[in-house]
């Protein structure tokens, strides 16, 4: 594949040996970039090693250690003989101001939703659960686990731990959880969310396709009905070179302010 006028977004780029960030990093971010801009598209060609170190005025081992960087992500492919070309594949942004579920964020994007089940059982909740749900010693739950797809691209692995109080058979649900709660009368309100980064063990990058070592968002959820009801405990790793998380921030206390001047 052409490189898709890559002669002016290679040559000029804000490396810097006065920034404090390893020149490979600013490399690896700033191709990064292109890709997010869409400069660079799905399967196109970097030029070779060498070139790329004549445009960019850096040397060929800072090109290789860049290009080890992204194709670690899974963001870059290295093929033997070939190339190395951009592996970027559907791309998901999730918004942290509202509570949504996997299918509802990749239908909002304009792709397919789907599932790869690995299990769904009924089973005592373990301690961790117990206590993360708030159930008495001995309580069953709906265990659902798996691999989240968007256009049949791999995006995640999700495992759901849902008391069987709210979801007494997994095999209820077909496509969406939260389509199912709901239709049993129990709406998600709102949950809390915690957002770790991590490098993917063999196990996990095998299931999502990508590089060993990849980087990875690791993501607790607690979701909870309106009353406060613990309704939902999630565990999952997504790709970190396929999902994105944004929340939208205010200046503290300029919602007050506005208010005072009116």
């Amino acid at each position: 594949m052409s490189h898709r006028g890559t002669d002016d977004i290679f040559s000029k780029t804000e490396l810097s040996n006065e920034l404090p960030l390893p020149l490979y990093l600013q490399l690896a971010r700033h191709l990064r970039s292109l890709v997010s801009a869409g400069k660079l598209g799905q399967g196109d060609a970097l030029p070779g090693e060498r070139e790329l170190a004549e445009r960019l005025g850096v040397s060929r081992i800072t090109v290789r250690k860049a290009v080890r960087e992204l194709s670690a992500e899974g963001l870059l492919q290295q093929r033997q003989g070939a190339g190395t070309f951009v592996n970027r594949g559907p791309h998901v942004e999730q918004r942290l101001r509202t509570l949504s579920s996997f299918s509802e964020d990749v239908a909002s994007r304009g792709l397919k939703p789907g599932s790869i089940w690995l299990h769904r059982k009924v089973a005592v909740a373990t301690p961790e659960e117990t206590l993360a749900l708030c159930l008495r010693p001995g309580s069953t739950v709906s265990r659902l686990q798996r691999l989240r797809t968007a256009n049949g691209t791999p995006m995640a692995v999700e495992t759901a731990v849902v008391p069987t109080r709210f979801l007494p058979d997994p095999d209820e649900v077909k496509n969406s959880l939260y389509e199912t709660l709901r239709r049993r009368g129990f709406t998600p309100f709102r949950a809390l969310q915690r957002l770790t980064a991590v490098r993917l063990t063999p196990e996990l990058a095998k299931q999502l396709e990508v590089p060993e070592g990849a980087a990875a968002f690791s993501i607790e959820r607690r979701t909870m009905l309106e009353d406060d009801t613990l309704l939902e405990l999630v565990h999952s790793h997504y790709r970190g070179d396929a999902y994105d998380f944004v929340v939208e921030l205010s200046l503290a206390g300029a919602g007050r302010a506005h208010e005072s001047s009116r």
